[in-house]
C-alpha cells in the first residue's frame, strides 16, 4: 500500500522515515511519500488548538484530497512555567514565517529569567493515521526534560539544541539520530501506533 507522511517539513520527513526503519527494520510494507511528491496539494492551516487536533486535521484534509491513506504529526515543545509555550504555536512562535533560530531565540529571553525546575519542559507529539474517509487512529508521546540556557550541538531541528531529557547529558541536536529515535516524543507515539499500522499494512490492499 501507499502511505503520505502529510508534511512538508523535510527535517521530520527524514526523522519519520528513519522511525519507520526502526519499526520494520527488513521490510517496509508501504510505499512511504510525502507531500513534497503532492506540490499542488495545499495543507490546511492549523487552526486546532491542541496538537491531536492539528495532528487529526492535518491527515484527515490530506487522505480526503489526494485520496490515499495518510499519516500526520503535529508536535511541540511545552513549558510549564511559560504558561504551555510555545505549545501547539512551537514552529510559529517567533511569527507565522518564523526559522528555527528565530524561534530559539525568542524561547531564550522569554525563559531568561527562569531557574532550575522552572527550566522544565516536554516535546509532546501525537500522530493520526486516516483513510479517504477519515481518521482511524491516533496516538500520542511525551519527552520530558531541561531547557537549557544557550544551544548546543549542530543536529536536530526546532529546539533540539535547546532540550536535554531527563537522565541525559546532551541536547537532542549532540545525540546520534538512532538514539533520538528511539527516546524522542516522535519515536514514542509512533511505537504507540505500531500495533495498528501491522493491522493496517496486512489488512489494506496493495
Amino acid at each position: 500500500m501507499e502511505l503520505v507522511i502529510a508534511s512538508n517539513n523535510p527535517h521530520k520527513i527524514r526523522e519519520l522515515r528513519a522511525i519507520f526503519k526502526t519499526l520494520f527494520p527488513k521490510h517496509l510494507p508501504c510505499d512511504l511519500r510525502s507531500l513534497l511528491d503532492f506540490p499542488q496539494y495545499v495543507a490546511p492551516p492549523e487552526t486546532e488548538d491542541t496538537f491531536e487536533g492539528n495532528a487529526k486535521l492535518k491527515a484527515a484534509h490530506a487522505a480526503a484530497a489526494l485520496n490515499r491513506w495518510t499519516i500526520a504529526d503535529d508536535s511541540g515543545l511545552v513549558v510549564p512555567a511559560l504558561g504551555g509555550d510555545p505549545g501547539v504555536y512551537s514552529a510559529r512562535y517567533a511569527g507565522a514565517q518564523a526559522t528555527d533560530v528565530e524561534n530559539r531565540k525568542k524561547l531564550l529571553s522569554q525563559m531568561q529569567h527562569l531557574l532550575d525546575e522552572d527550566r522544565n519542559g516536554y516535546f509532546e507529539c501525537w500522530i493520526a493515521v486516516a483513510s479517504p474517509a477519515g481518521v482511524k487512529k491516533c496516538t500520542h508521546g511525551i519527552c520530558e526534560g531541561t531547557i537549557l540556557t544557550e544551544e548546543k550541538g549542530g543536529g536536530g531541528f526546532g529546539y533540539d539544541p535547546l532540550f536535554v531529557k531527563h537522565g541525559y547529558r546532551k541536547t537532542f541536536a549532540e545525540i546520534e539520530e538512532t538514539i533520538k529515535t528511539q527516546v524522542s516524543h516522535r519515536g514514542k507515539a509512533m511505537r504507540s501506533l505500531l500495533p495498528f499500522l501491522e493491522s493496517l499494512f496486512s489488512t489494506v490492499e496493495v
